[in-house]
């Protein structure tokens, strides 16, 4: 399945949600439960450019099968943010929730940690380490090594 990033309905969004700089999962969260048919994805962004590293990132996906082709949109709603055009940009899942799992997890959260952010949402226990970005379970850790090696080909190429 191909994905894509879709930057006029990214931006759309954005504006619609009141996108803000440094809610990265708030403003997936808001896209998502604003967006019909959409899917809440956490994992990583990389991007060409300096530091060279994966970055936590949310977003939503939408499905669009009414060509031949299955193709799945990614809708980034913090698209404003990010200084680069979308040819420099990448994105690995390592998570992905219905709008009705995603509201049925964060209730959940707010009411068992009241204190605690429920975003971002690293799925089951037991969670893995890795330096020092808290990560989730396998998903994670194959995503995560996908956005590093993307990272090693831009850096070889600059």
């Amino acid at each position: 399945m191909n994905k894509a990033l879709d930057e006029t309905l990214s931006l759309e969004i954005a504006k619609r949600i009141k996108s803000k700089k440094d809610k990265i999962f708030d403003n997936a969260y808001k896209a998502a439960l604003s967006t019909e048919g959409a899917i809440y994805v956490q994992g990583f962004l990389v991007y060409s450019g300096k530091p060279y590293r994966p970055v936590e990132h949310g977003w939503i996906e939408l499905k669009d099968t009414s060509g031949e082709d299955s193709i799945t949109r990614i809708i980034d709603p913090n698209l404003p943010h990010i200084r680069k055009n979308n040819q420099e940009i990448w994105y690995f899942s390592a998570q992905s929730l219905t709008a009705k799992q995603l509201k049925a997890i964060i209730e959940e959260s707010k009411e068992d940690y009241p204190e605690d952010d429920p975003l971002p949402i690293y799925g089951t226990t037991p969670y893995e380490y890795y330096g020092d970005v808290m990560l989730g379970g396998k998903e994670y850790l194959a995503a995560y090594q996908a956005a590093e090696a993307k990272c090693k080909e831009l850096k070889e190429l600059n």
